[in-house]
């Protein structure tokens, strides 16, 4: 599988170079830009970039572009926008597999927390896309948020405080101290009632591949 998923990324990389002169041809001064979203559509045809906010999808198309050709890393998006209906069927299906709603709440997030029916939120992969968006998402203000989701960001206008996980934003104020949540949430004064979601990674997912598994995302 490593070795599949390396010339994969290899033909990728191979398609975005050769597809740059046709998109010169449409647009001069946005080829490379072009050529990059073209080969990672190929490369990730499910993804579907559809119903995030105007500003997070720039700021992921851009920031997955200056990862591809500058460091060569290919990030795709495994989940992004959620419509509230589907938002509550991954969280009830939680709720019953896991057994209680604060176990789930652990994974997922209702509709009504949950920043993926805002558009705001996004999980990527592969691990190695979602490693060179943690180091480097910040400049377009994508933020991983939770300790135990890796694949997990989010779309902030400054740099939000790491949470243990999905369910840690509901916490009370004194035990988000224990974290360094300090007073704000985002750009909002922090409340005891509860946030919604923020971005994610960290502990070992639950399954093995858990960018498969859409009920692993807030």
């Amino acid at each position: 599988m490593v070795i599949k998923a390396r010339v994969l990324a290899a033909v990728t990389r191979l398609i975005g170079v050769l597809l740059v002169p046709v998109a010169f041809c449409r647009a001069p001064g946005r080829a490379r830009f072009l050529a990059c979203q073209w080969a990672l559509g190929l490369r990730f045809p499910a993804e579907d970039l559809r119903g995030l906010a105007a500003e997070v999808l720039t700021a992921f198309t851009h920031a997955r572009a200056e990862a591809f050709w500058r460091d060569g890393q290919l990030i795709g998006l495994t989940s992004g926008y959620r419509d509230a209906a589907e938002q509550h069927r991954i969280f009830t299906e939680e709720v019953r597999r896991t057994g209680s709603v604060s176990a789930a709440r652990r994974r997922v997030l209702p509709p009504q927390e949950s920043r993926h029916v805002r558009g705001l939120a996004l999980d990527v992969r592969p691990t190695e896309g979602a490693r060179w968006l943690e180091q480097h998402g910040g400049r377009y203000g994508l933020y991983r948020v939770y300790d135990n989701e890796w694949w997990h960001f989010e779309y902030r206008t400054a740099a939000p405080a790491r949470l243990p996980h999905p369910d840690a934003a509901a916490w009370p104020s004194e035990h988000g101290a224990a974290y360094g949540l300090c007073q704000i949430y985002g750009n909002e004064p922090w409340r005891d009632e509860g946030r919604p979601d923020a971005v994610d990674d960290g502990c070992p997912p639950m399954y093995a591949d858990p960018t498969e598994d859409p009920r692993m995302q807030p």
